[in-house]
């Protein structure tokens, strides 16, 4: 992979290395059906899929009168992690295609998620993938503001010493992908047939250049990506 066409490649966590989503809103279904909001699983990651729960305090109290506290979400934070802990897989072809990639960039890949980092390394122990990324893990609750806002992204690239338009963001969501190219970055949208993801046509929408559907395909689709740039 001589010759990339990318400087760094910035990943999201969360349906795009790991397969958290249906695992994360079962739980946050159930705890927003003990506060009276009885929401199915798929109602419940349309509605929060690729946010911060905590983000979306003001919707969660305007439909159970709960004032969310930081009591609950730390309830929440850790039903969700003993889960995770639990249930965990990586998406399938994503530690094949990290590995791939942070020997093609000497080391210059990071995740940028809107989750936590406690969870954003729980997750990556879980799927093997810690090694690749330590010490270049970043999160939306550690910024100014987290996505759909750019401030994630941009700061993984500063760390990375990287224009953020060399780089290439991975994302399964129009939150992120909106994030993504408010960075300035080249956003791939990952897209498989599983719920949880948003759809190609939305994610094309929100910017990203190109949308896949097998996260294997990766490492040679940034690497062919050359001269394909907008």
């Amino acid at each position: 992979m001589a010759d990339f066409p990318f400087d760094a490649v910035l990943f999201d966590c969360d349906g795009v290395l790991v397969d958290s989503e249906p695992i994360t809103n079962r739980v946050l279904t159930e705890m927003l059906g003990e506060l009276g909001w009885r929401l199915s699983v798929e109602e419940t990651m349309r509605i929060f899929v690729g946010k911060a729960v905590k983000d979306e305090a003001p919707l969660i109290e305007a439909r159970t009168g709960f004032a969310i506290t930081t009591e609950w979400l730390m309830q929440f934070r850790e039903r969700r992690n003993a889960a995770l802990d639990r249930e965990l897989v990586a998406i399938p072809g994503a530690a094949a295609a990290v590995h791939a990639l942070h020997t093609a960039l000497d080391g210059r890949i990071a995740v940028a998620s809107g989750a936590d980092r406690i969870k954003v390394e729980l997750q990556l122990t879980k799927a093997g993938l810690l090694d690749c990324f330590e010490g270049r893990i970043f999160s939306g609750h550690e910024t100014p503001r987290s996505k759909p806002f750019p401030d994630v992204y941009l700061a993984a690239a500063v760390a990375l010493g990287v224009d953020p338009k060399r780089c290439a963001v991975v994302e399964d969501t129009v939150t992120g992908a909106t994030a993504g190219v408010a960075a300035g970055a080249t956003v791939f949208g990952y897209c498989p047939r599983e719920l949880g993801h948003s759809s190609a046509t939305a994610l094309h929408g929100a910017g990203a250049v190109h949308v896949f559907q097998d996260m294997a395909e990766l490492p040679a689709l940034l690497n062919e990506w050359r001269g394909a740039q907008h």
